[in-house]
């Protein structure tokens, strides 16, 4: 294989990008202060200028909103949004030769949190795009890396079309007189980090443990969730994680109800200060019924995961005056999710290393891929979905682990994770996570035919240019 197509193909359509980055692509001046606000512009404009070089707006959308009252319709279809079944999946990939450009700038939320050796926040940048906001604009946070200046809108997949992508349901109150009006993308799986986390908080509470037997038992049927099942919470855990389970990730989530954890989940995050990590509006009955209530930020899945990630002392001083440590999560628990995360299967967004050596997507962050998914030929296929393409070349070249959940529904693709050279490799130590609407309704227009038999790319390779030139950006940053 030609070392050129190992990490290394020649981004077409990613000369501009650099171009715009600057500094992404060139040396750039070390972080000198941990403060949010001195230190913050640099990854910021990086990221930025990155959004807007890559023009998301030129994807294409197969399933196109033609008229007001057929954009209505879609409220009838806003529960158990992860539920896309394989011939809902198909007709999508059918439609690519009828689709048409997207009616509007696509939605994207991003956030980059830069860590020291020690796994501590020292600056930050999120990035909010839409039509109000068609270059992206760079969200101020304060010294805890918090913003009061964004009036957070709860996704309305109708609204998107009718309203100009301007939400109509606040998900945080009193926010009325933010500079920045911004409606945030349903998360879709990952919204199973804050499943999990409210799992092992039962953990450490005593009330449950891993190795338990929960038998799962609904009372009511959904496609999303599937039948009665019994396992042991861990192996729910791994598989709601790992390769992204529906069924195991309902298990859990109709398990904190059967705890009544939900209200006190929610009400942790507030206390935390992650005001826009919200479950709400799911089934106590089968633990589904996912959908517009649950909401996540990239500003606070990645302060999450800058906690389960574990840096020490005070990370951050919430809302209410409190100091917010790792300690909401055991030492053990943290591991655990770590390592849960780091297993991760599905690496075909911001990272594509389960597509080594392909034309297409283009190359994502140079990460390697864990071995409990790859075959004797060097393939990976994740709960029957072939990937087809030999990772053990890019698994030679890769430089960072990316511990990482993705999501995935039709208007809606997402990535969020912790990223960490390789021993030997530049210094990369920082979180990061994008959301957006683009899901596997909008495609590139180079987007080539699915071979028989293969997992279909199901995100814009954009992600993986975003993914690539951010990593870029952390290894110059770290390598002088």
């Amino acid at each position: 294989m030609p070392t050129s197509r190992i990490w290394g193909r020649s981004l077409v359509g990613f000369v501009a990008v650099g171009a715009l980055m600057g500094s992404a692509c060139s040396p750039a001046q070390p972080v000198k202060s941990t403060s949010a606000d001195t230190s913050a512009k640099s990854i910021a404009t990086t990221l930025q200028q990155t959004m807007d070089g890559l023009k998301f707006q030129e994807v294409l959308d197969t399933a196109p909103v033609t008229t007001s009252a057929q954009a209505r319709t879609l409220k009838a279809h806003s529960v158990d949004k992860d539920a896309q079944t394989p011939k809902q999946r198909a007709r999508l990939l059918a439609a690519a030769d009828d689709a048409k450009p997207i009616s509007q700038q696509p939605q994207l939320d991003a956030t980059v949190i830069e860590l020291d050796k020690h796994n501590r926040p020292v600056s930050s940048g999120t990035v909010l795009m839409s039509p109000q906001y068609p270059h992206g604009k760079v969200v101020s946070v304060d010294k805890n890396f918090h913003t009061s200046d964004v009036r957070w809108r709860q996704w309305d997949d109708s609204g998107w079309y009718t309203n100009h992508a301007q939400g109509t349901i606040d998900v945080v109150p009193g926010r009325e007189n933010a500079s920045t009006d911004f409606m945030l993308p349903y998360p879709a799986s990952v919204l199973k980090l804050m499943i999990n986390f409210g799992v092992l908080r039962l953990v450490d509470k005593g009330v449950i443990k891993l190795d338990d037997t929960y038998s799962y038992q609904p009372t009511a049927t959904s496609s999303l969730c599937g039948g009665a099942t019994s396992s042991t919470i861990r192996q729910y855990v791994d598989d709601s994680l790992t390769w992204s389970s529906n069924p195991a990730s309902c298990a859990l989530m109709k398990m904190l109800w059967d705890h009544n954890a939900v209200d006190d989940l929610n009400q942790t995050f507030q206390d935390l200060g992650l005001e826009t990590l919200q479950v709400k509006g799911t089934n106590a009955a089968n633990g589904g019924h996912w959908s517009n209530p649950v909401t996540m930020s990239s500003l606070d899945t990645a302060k999450l995961l800058t906690l389960i990630n574990g840096a020490p002392g005070k990370v951050w001083t919430a809302p209410n005056g409190k100091a917010v440590t790792r300690n909401v999560l055991s030492a053990s628990s943290r591991e655990f999710f770590k390592k849960e995360l780091g297993d991760q299967g599905m690496n075909d967004v911001l990272s594509t290393s389960n597509w080594c050596g392909a034309d297409y997507p283009a190359p994502g962050m140079p990460q390697v891929v864990p071995q409990r998914w790859i075959a004797a030929d060097g393939s990976v296929t994740v709960d029957g979905d072939a990937y087809q393409h030999d990772v053990r070349p890019c698994n030679a070249k890769a430089e960072v682990t990316f511990a990482h959940k993705t999501g995935l529904v039709s208007n809606s693709g997402s990535d969020a994770g912790i990223v960490r050279n390789l021993p030997g490799k530049n210094g990369r130590n920082y979180i990061i996570a994008v959301f957006s609407n683009l899901g596997n309704q909008y495609i590139d227009p180079n987007r080539p035919p699915t071979a028989p038999g293969a997992h279909p790319v199901a995100y814009s390779e954009k992600y993986a240019q975003l993914g690539l030139a951010i990593d870029k950006y952390e290894a110059a940053r770290h390598g002088r």
